[in-house]
C-alpha cells in the first residue's frame, strides 16, 4: 500500500515525458524491487522482532520493585535508537552537505540523541506518575517557538524536519511498545500514560537542534570579533607627515 502509488506516478510520468531510456528504467526498476523487498524485511521485522521485544522489556522492568529504573533506561534505548533510524542519516548527509561541513553529520546525530533520550525520560515520567502529557508539550512548543526567533533559519527548519524525521518507523515500533507494556504493568491508563510518547520525540529535536543553531551562531560571531580584533592588531605602523606651518614652524613626523 505505502510502495504502489509511488510506483504508478513514476510509470506514470515516464510515461508522459519519456526522459528515462530503456537502460535507465532497467535500473530504476530494479532498485524499486530492492525497495520493496527492503520494506516487506523490515515490516516483518519490526512485527515479529522490535514490537514483542519492547512490549516485554517495558512490562518486565515495571513488574520490578525498581521500576523507576524505567526512566535512565529509556535514556539510554533513546539516545542509541537515533542511530537506528535510516532517515536521520539521510538528513545529516544531506545538511552537512548543503552546510558545506558547518553542521557536522556527528553534531546532528548527537543532538538528535540528546533529545530523544530527553523524550522517553519525559515519557517514563508519565507513565510512572499519570502526569498529563500536556505538562511537556505546552512548555516545550513554548520554547521552540522563542528559540526560532534567536537563531539562524536554517536551523529552524532543519529542527523541525529533524522531529518528524526522529519519530520514524524504527522509533515507533519499539518506543510505543515499551511504554505500553510498562504502561500496562505498573497498572496505569494506556491511553493517557503511554500513547502521546511519539509526540514527545518529535518535539525535543526542535529544541535541541535550535540549540545547537544558538551555539553555533555565538560561535560564529565570537570567531568573527576575535577575527577583526586580529586585524585590528595586525596593523603595521603608519606614518603621518604634516606640512610645515599646519601645526607648527617645522613638519612634525608623528608614528601610529
Amino acid at each position: 500500500k505505502a510502495f504502489g502509488p509511488i510506483l504508478l506516478f513514476f510509470l506514470a510520468f515516464q510515461a508522459i515525458s519519456r526522459r528515462y531510456n530503456k537502460r535507465q528504467m532497467v535500473k530504476i526498476l530494479v532498485g524499486l524491487l530492492y525497495t520493496f523487498i527492503g520494506l516487506v524485511l523490515f515490516l516483518t521485522g519490526a512485527n515479529v522482532g522490535f514490537m514483542p521485544v519492547g512490549y516485554y522489556i517495558g512490562s518486565e522492568m515495571a513488574k520490578t520493585s525498581f521500576n523507576w529504573a524505567l526512566i535512565p533506561l529509556g535514556m539510554i534505548i533513546g539516545y542509541f535508537i537515533v542511530a537506528a533510524e535510516p532517515a536521520i542519516h539521510v538528513l545529516n548527509k544531506q545538511v552537512e552537505e548543503v552546510t558545506q561541513g558547518s553542521i557536522s553529520q556527528s553534531a546532528m546525530q548527537l543532538s538528535l540523541s540528546i533529545g530523544v533520550a530527553m523524550s522517553l525520560a519525559f515519557g517514563m515520567i508519565r507513565v510512572l506518575t499519570g502526569i498529563s502529557i500536556m505538562w511537556f508539550l505546552i512548555p516545550g512548543y513554548v520554547i521552540s517557538i522563542v528559540l526560532s526567533f534567536f537563531v539562524p533559519k536554517i536551523f529552524t527548519g532543519i529542527a523541525f524536519d529533524s522531529g518528524g524525521v526522529a519519530s520514524g518507523p524504527m522509533t515507533a515500533t519499539f518506543v510505543l511498545p515499551f511504554a505500553i507494556g510498562a504502561a500496562e504493568a505498573f497498572g496505569g491508563n494506556i491511553m493517557t500514560d503511554a500513547f502521546g510518547i511519539v509526540a514527545m520525540v518529535a518535539m525535543t529535536p526542535l529544541i535541541t537542534i535550535q540549540v545547537l543553531g544558538f551555539v553555533y551562531q555565538m560561535r560564529m560571531r565570537s570567531s568573527a570579533l576575535r577575527a577583526e580584533a586580529d586585524a585590528v592588531f595586525s596593523q603595521e605602523d603608519t606614518i603621518i607627515e604634516y606640512e610645515p606651518g599646519e601645526y607648527g614652524e617645522e613638519g612634525e613626523t608623528i608614528e601610529q
